[in-house]
């Protein structure tokens, strides 16, 4: 199931959790609430940008590929819960500066948040290595882990205001 995000932002996008597993950007979800993964989510953007500077640089640049799962990552992937951060998503969307809220579409009550706790947030999209069906496509988590123990459930879409 895809997530649109829509409302005050300059591209509408979809999103499709479907796809994460395979996307390097995921993070465990045992170690997306300590501040190890928040530092190396930043060491890993430094050195992505990196690298595409070198590859511009010397003009040998080459399509992204995601890197090959070897047989050991595949089994954890199997067996693995994963999250996913909204701040590269929202970014491409280019939300609009008037914009102060989102509300989360949910399959019953639709929840309001601040829009700065959108960017502090994360997707839960793989649980036990299987996507979420029940209570899916995907929770919410706070960067921070206050609602760790009780996250945003049955979110289908984000509208921007």
């Amino acid at each position: 199931m895809i997530i649109p995000i829509k409302g005050k932002v300059t591209y509408p996008i979809t999103l499709d959790p479907s796809v994460w597993i395979f996307d390097d950007r995921k993070i465990e979800l045992e170690h997306a609430f300590t501040n190890k993964a928040i530092s190396e989510e930043k060491k890993d953007d430094i050195e992505k940008a990196s690298k595409r500077w070198d590859s511009v640089v010397t003009d040998k640049a080459k399509p992204p590929v995601n890197r090959s799962i070897k047989r050991f990552e595949r089994e954890k992937i199997l067996k693995s819960s994963y999250v996913m951060p909204l701040d590269d998503f929202l970014n491409h969307a280019q939300i609009k500066e008037d914009a102060t809220e989102a509300i989360l579409i949910r399959n019953g009550e639709n929840a309001a948040i601040p829009l700065a706790d959108l960017y502090k947030s994360y997707f839960l999209f793989s649980k036990d290595g299987k996507p979420l069906k029940d209570e899916g496509p995907v929770h919410l988590y706070y960067k921070d882990g206050s609602n760790k123990d009780n996250p945003i459930t049955n979110i289908t879409g984000i509208t921007i205001q």
